[in-house]
């Protein structure tokens, strides 16, 4: 009898949570390109990632952070028990991500810092538990002392770089009072977090243009001058009655 070749692995298996449907598609068009990744459902909420995660069994959870109702911390130690998890967001703050990986995430991934080749070899590398970081979180291994392996942890340095936005986490002004409208809320949040122009338009899904545009229309509206000083009037920092 001819000799038959072996069958290779089946395709790697992957559900992508998001509540942004565009991003959704995105990534089931992204990976779904390849022959050897399946996106097998998208879910809009961690519950909805839970339900389908126990239903369909993946090999691989893609993960964000904030969504409606259960978001993707809550979520995150049940999807864990079932598949290795990557966050896939763009919340950057040092506690979020010392958080998500307290909680099992294997990776952690903000969008506008990975390409879409990085993007897939990362998802390919979860099949074997093997973790994913963007760079700029500062993400180190330390022995566990509770095993033989290493475990991730968030430098400090990268608490300091990312003061902004644990600052952002915390704010407590009412948005309304700037009379931003949705979209520069969303891009004066990302603006605070440490994003760069663009960052954020890989992050919003438009052109650098128009995120120049949204930044000139919220400097005007936050009477600043500079991004540092829209950021002290955004988190709530800057002096009262500061002007420049």
């Amino acid at each position: 009898m001819p000799d038959q070749a072996l069958p290779g692995p089946p395709p790697l298996r992957v559900l992508v949570a998001d509540d942004n449907p565009v991003v959704r598609a995105g990534l089931t068009a992204l990976l779904g390109g390849h022959p050897d990744i399946e996106v097998v459902a998208a879910a809009a909420d961690g519950e909805e990632a839970l339900a389908l995660a126990a239903r369909l069994t993946p090999d691989v959870v893609l993960l964000d952070v904030r969504m409606p109702g259960t978001d993707g911390l809550t979520a995150l130690p049940g999807l864990a028990r079932l598949a290795p998890v990557m966050m896939l967001t763009y919340s950057r703050e040092p506690e979020v991500v010392a958080e998500a990986l307290r909680r099992g995430a294997t990776g952690y991934l903000v969008h506008g810092e990975f390409t879409a080749a990085e993007l897939t070899t990362a998802v390919r590398n979860l099949r074997h538990a093997t973790p994913t970081f963007t760079k700029s979180l500062g993400v180190s291994y330390e022995p566990n002392k509770n095993s033989s392996h290493m475990q991730p942890t968030v430098s400090q340095s990268s608490k300091v770089r990312l003061t902004y936005a644990a600052a952002l986490h915390r704010r407590t002004p009412n948005q309304s009072d700037f009379g931003l409208s949705s979209r520069e809320v969303e891009v004066m949040d990302l603006i605070a977090s440490g994003m760069s122009n663009r960052q954020i338009a890989a992050t919003c899904f438009i052109s650098e243009k128009t995120v120049k545009n949204h930044i000139n229309r919220i400097f005007a509206k936050l009477h600043s001058s500079s991004r540092s000083e829209a950021i002290a009037h955004w988190l709530g920092t800057a002096r009262e009655g500061w002007t420049r």
